[in-house]
């Protein structure tokens, strides 16, 4: 049988990269496909040494630290590349993967990670993040966006089964695209984290500091809070706007190294993360390490944070709603063996496991048996 495997893109070695792979791990003879690829060999190793057959976007100027500003032209890039050869196509995608073009009789799986976020649901959030509510540049932004919505919808037929990163994707799938989903969680590599039960007098945060994650809503609270103490670990192009708001109580790290990470995980009190995530893959890791989680109640964390069991959730973005969370954790008491049990239930080893059930369930089936919605 022949594979092929479409990721998005290769920059880095991130949330989607290691669902890409688990999945090589499954089809270690798939060819690999994308969109650009710019990975350093040290990330390659994890994706078997392969490199992946890219499109016409990989030789743009800047494309190497710009690609994405490529963004208009990554839907005719995508149905460039030529999978016809192939009797299973797996896409892994975000954005634009899934539009790769495939035929009757070869089987297309999707993993979603999500609809384009900045396309659908997070389309106003996205424009006011990034100061485009009016002007010149807002209108080409907001027509941009309408024409690869449509793109989108179009190129949603040629799926045969989507696979939900969670039944919050799942909905979101439904919503954009009016089709019914199968989740599969992705893996997370919780071997690699160890269980720590004595806990010390800080709550962490590990984050990229970008708008979306509302760090400095966390930060906002425990400045609030100058009784408790808050860790970051993280960089990025919030980092001088939320050192400027940070009080003593709030220790700014930076880049960490993964021991160290590990270390702070382990011995927190509470990890806080106030992102609206599709999934969230890093309070799993906390969790490994028996550290009970402080999470928005929406997006994944609310399939994962489990009041009561695994942490406590918060139901907005702000300050005093994690403030409030906070105030509440402290009454609780955790078992950080039963958190760290809940967390095995997401590995590596079960998500291959549930892909190629469905995979393989998939292929036993008639062509005219393979959509699913």
């Amino acid at each position: 049988m022949k594979v092929a495997l479409v990721h998005e893109w290769l920059t880095t070695f991130a949330g989607s990269e290691k669902v890409t792979e688990q999945i090589l791990k499954l089809y270690p003879q798939a060819d690999l496909f994308a969109v650009v690829d710019f990975l350093d060999d040290n990330d390659r190793q994890y994706l078997q040494g392969k490199q992946a057959t890219t499109t016409f976007i990989q030789r743009l100027p800047g494309a190497k630290k710009h690609y994405q500003k490529y963004l208009p032209l990554m839907p005719v890039a995508i149905e460039q590349l030529d999978v016809t050869k192939y009797d299973l196509v797996i896409s892994s995608s975000h954005a634009v993967a899934k539009g790769v073009i495939t035929g009757p009789d070869q089987l297309h799986i999707c993993y979603c990670h999500s609809p384009i976020r900045y396309g659908w649901d997070l389309h106003h959030q996205y424009l006011t993040e990034s100061g485009l509510t009016r002007g010149p540049k807002s209108w080409f932004a907001r027509w941009m966006l309408h024409k690869f919505r449509m793109w989108d919808v179009r190129t949603a037929n040629g799926v045969d089964v989507f696979v939900s990163n969670s039944d919050y994707i799942g909905r979101r799938i439904r919503k954009a695209y009016g089709r019914d989903s199968i989740t599969i969680y992705p893996g997370v590599d919780v071997e690699h984290f160890q269980l720590e039960t004595e806990k010390d007098d800080y709550y962490f945060v590990a984050s990229r500091l970008v708008p979306y994650k509302k760090i400095h809503e966390i930060v906002k609270a425990f400045a609030q809070m100058p009784d408790k103490t808050l860790i970051v670990a993280g960089k990025g192009p919030d980092f001088e706007r939320i050192r400027a708001i940070a009080t003593p109580n709030v220790t700014l790290k930076g880049f960490v190294s993964d021991d160290e990470m590990n270390t702070l995980m382990q011995k927190a009190k509470a990890f806080v993360y106030a992102a609206e995530e599709d999934f969230g893959i890093v309070p799993i890791e906390a969790m490994a390490c028996g550290t009970p989680v402080i999470g928005f109640s929406r997006g994944g964390l609310g399939e994962t944070v489990i009041p009561g069991k695994t942490g406590v959730h918060f139901t907005e973005q702000t300050a005093e709603s994690i403030k409030n969370a906070v105030t509440a954790f402290e009454s609780e008491t955790f078992d950080a063996q039963a958190i760290r049990a809940f967390a095995e239930g997401f590995s590596n080893d079960r998500f291959r496991r549930e892909f190629k059930t469905l995979v393989d369930k998939q292929l036993g089936l008639g062509h005219q048996d393979w959509r699913i919605g």
